[in-house]
């Protein structure tokens, strides 16, 4: 079994936030403890942008060989619980594709982005200048 990595946007600010620290990284600090405690076995790697700036915060879930999903919306306090079971639900795919009825309610509304694996080396006929 592949490890799932959760990317979360460390610089994500919700315009209605007063927090001084942005929630991006109150959400990653709040994900920290969620997975100590829970023991999942999930990488977590904070980046610094997901540019879905509009859609504060922001996470994506990627492993090798599958789809990487995009989700957004979620509430940095609170959310941490919801996105480690999507993680647990995408990582018991073989392909990253979660069914729709599957998804907590908040991966069904925060969705952004799905994208395709990448291709790790391609054929020289796929290259094109």
């Amino acid at each position: 079994m592949t490890i799932t990595t959760i990317y979360v946007c460390t610089n994500c600010k919700a315009a209605e936030d007063t927090s001084p620290e942005r929630a991006g990284a109150r959400l990653m600090t709040a994900l920290e403890g969620v997975i100590a405690i829970s023991g999942a076995k999930v990488r977590l790697e904070g980046v610094e942008c997901l540019s879905v700036c509009k859609r504060p915060c922001t996470v994506a879930f990627s492993a090798p060989g599958k789809w990487t999903y995009v989700y957004g919306d979620f509430a940095p306090d609170s959310a941490p619980e919801t996105i480690l079971e999507g993680a647990a639900l995408y990582a018991a795919t073989d392909d990253g594709l979660i069914p729709w009825k599957q998804r907590p309610d908040a991966l069904k509304k925060g969705v952004i982005a799905r994208l395709p694996p990448s291709v790790s080396s391609p054929k020289a006929s796929e290259i094109t200048p």
